[in-house]
């Protein structure tokens, strides 16, 4: 089993940053993918980032590049989304989630999911 806590959400202002983390528990969070998901109001879940085992292999959608990185800590079995530069088309309930194994970024490859952390941004 694995367990994701996902923090780090609120109300900021467009333009300014924000990070988010996601601690990760359970007897196989060491050979887990994880990865970063975002849904907002009347859209699809879709994927915003994610990071290897090693932390060496990451990805990032197309809308969020130049402004987003993600980060893990193994030792601390965390997964950290920095965002800078948001727009209120970010605003969205960010979710964690973890796979076994390597391939496809789409959400229905991920077998665990965290709560969700909301992150709104004004204009």
């Amino acid at each position: 089993q694995v367990q994701l806590v996902e923090s780090g959400g609120g109300l900021v202002q467009a333009g300014d940053s924000l990070t988010l983390s996601c601690a990760a528990s359970g007897r196989t969070v060491s050979s887990v993918y994880l990865g970063w998901f975002r849904q907002a109001p009347g859209k699809e879940r879709e994927p915003v980032a994610a990071i290897a085992k090693s932390g060496s292999g990451t990805y990032l959608s197309s809308s969020v590049k130049g402004r987003f990185t993600i980060s893990r800590d193994n030792a601390k079995n965390t997964v950290y989304l920095h965002m800078t530069s948001l727009k209120p088309e970010d605003t969205a309930v960010y979710f964690c989630a973890a796979k076994m194994t390597m391939g496809s970024a789409i959400a229905a490859s991920y077998e665990y999911w965290g709560q969700g952390t909301q992150v709104t941004v004004s204009s």
